[in-house]
């Protein structure tokens, strides 16, 4: 069977799953490989996400390793047995690699945790906001290819809707909320988006204010996507010169206990069921609410 050319996130994940499996059970490539009558060197490349590997096989391995976790299992078939369509494979002449392997990555998701410094998380962002982000920050950019790009956000934004309707708790310093991206109304139009969104019940906005404090945190955005399945979660870490996926168990316990700190040290979010005019005291809502009139160059009383 011929290598794979190019090996998607999924593709690694299933095989670095196996190796990490592997390991715990103290099994050498050539021991587990004889447990399914696949040879060394192929068992090798499977690991490395460069061929596939049967779910039946996957089952056995599992076994093999003293794994007993169902839900673990079964998405890890699942995985396996994904042809890796989806919506964002007519981009694949136009999107890079890893923006492909993202889109792909949240459709499996049924929660997403994210933390964002200086902009609105792309998940939540309106489409004048994401022009304006993109025609600022890549000065290089045709209009088409901007086009391109809006368009490839938007449709991540499905995963927030039904039939999927993945869970979204996200964290927004109040630096993303003040840095005037496009314009003055185009603030106004994301802080007003933000405030609606906020009332579904399978979004949670919170924002971490100024005075909340420094943290070793405070400039480092990430978001942790988690699939039905415990043990197959992944944290997407951003980096200046690309994006990081992490899914070593240690690293995304960090990530966790992280989130966890960050939103204890935020405002409290905005009540999905309570219309915005009925929060009294200072929380994520009233402090929109203060910055969406701060953007339309109001005082606030």
């Amino acid at each position: 069977m011929a290598l794979r050319t190019t090996v998607t996130e999924r593709q690694r994940r299933i095989g670095a799953e196996l190796k990490k499996l592997r390991e715990q059970a103290k099994l050498t490539v050539s021991e587990a490989g004889a447990s399914i009558g696949m040879g060394r060197v192929h068992l090798t490349h499977v690991e490395g996400g460069h061929t596939a590997i049967p779910p039946e096989r996957i089952r056995t391995l599992c076994q093999s390793y003293g794994v007993t976790c169902a839900p673990y299992i079964d998405e890890l078939v699942s995985m396996a047995l994904s042809d890796g369509k989806g919506w964002w494979s007519s981009y694949r002449k136009t999107m890079r690699q890893r923006a492909l392997d993202l889109a792909e990555l949240e459709s499996r998701a049924t929660a997403l945790q994210g933390y964002e410094t200086l902009v609105i998380p792309g998940l939540l962002q309106t489409e004048s906001y994401m022009r304006a982000l993109f025609r600022d920050s890549l000065a290089d950019s045709t209009p088409d290819e901007v086009d391109t790009l809006v368009q490839f956000r938007m449709e991540r934004q499905s995963i927030l809707s039904p039939p999927q309707s993945a869970q979204l708790h996200v964290v927004i310093h109040e630096a993303a909320l003040r840095v005037v991206i496009g314009s003055r109304h185009v603030m106004q139009e994301q802080i007003t988006h933000l405030l609606t969104a906020a009332r579904f019940p399978n979004l949670t906005i919170q924002v971490r204010p100024f005075d909340a404090g420094s943290s070793r945190w405070i400039s480092a955005p990430f978001s942790i996507v988690r699939p039905g399945a415990p043990g197959l979660e992944t944290v997407v870490a951003e980096h200046p010169s690309a994006r990081l996926n992490l899914d070593d168990r240690e690293e995304i316990s960090q990530y966790s206990s992280t989130f966890d700190s960050l939103r204890k040290t935020a405002l409290a979010p905005v009540v999905a069921d309570h219309p915005p005019e009925a929060h009294a005291g200072r929380d994520s809502c009233t402090l929109l609410q203060h910055l969406l009139y701060t953007h339309q160059g109001n005082s606030y009383a």
